[in-house]
């Protein structure tokens, strides 16, 4: 089972991918040849970084590479009245009696500090499919879990400035 990916994710991803192997490779193998040149590579930390750089931006391309192999599209619409993958759910924790807004998006965006909740977390498992005024049961182990009251959902379309999750 691979990532639940949007049309949207895939682009930002194969946009990544020929960046990385068109434009970083080429720097970080030119910073290689450079720090060779300097003589001794057993005491070269030049060497050492750049070889360290080169091989984790080839591991980043790889890891693309297999998360496109391997990826679920998954659609991004969603009726007007229901929280899906993009919208924005202002979210009421009885609990605490407080009032926090997500946006739910696939777990390659996902960022919490942001307030990128992954649909594949246990808030995002919980709001998904649900409406405005509906009380949702967030499971966090098991049979426990929480309350919360669905506010409001904002529809958003635009996630151009959202950034793909580094490893």
């Amino acid at each position: 089972m691979g990532e639940q990916l949007t049309k949207s994710d895939i682009k930002k991803i194969k946009e990544e991918i020929e960046y990385r192997k068109l434009v970083v490779r080429k720097k970080e193998l030119e910073a290689v040849k450079e720090a060779r040149a300097q003589g001794d590579l057993s005491e070269n930390f030049e060497y050492k970084a750049a070889k360290q750089d080169k091989n984790r931006n080839e591991s980043r391309i790889r890891y693309l590479e297999r998360m496109l192999k391997n990826a679920r599209i998954v659609s991004d619409k969603s009726k007007d009245d229901e929280v899906g993958i993009n919208n924005t759910v202002t979210v009421y924790f009885e609990e605490d009696d407080e009032t926090e807004s997500y946006r739910l998006v696939t777990s390659v965006r996902g960022n919490s500090m942001q307030g990128l909740i992954s649909i594949e977390s246990p808030m995002g498992k919980a709001l998904l499919g649900h409406r405005s005024g509906d009380r949702v049961l967030v499971k966090t182990n098991g049979d426990t879990g929480y309350y919360v009251v669905i506010k409001k959902i904002d529809k958003t379309s635009d996630d151009s400035k959202d950034a793909l999750r580094k490893f």
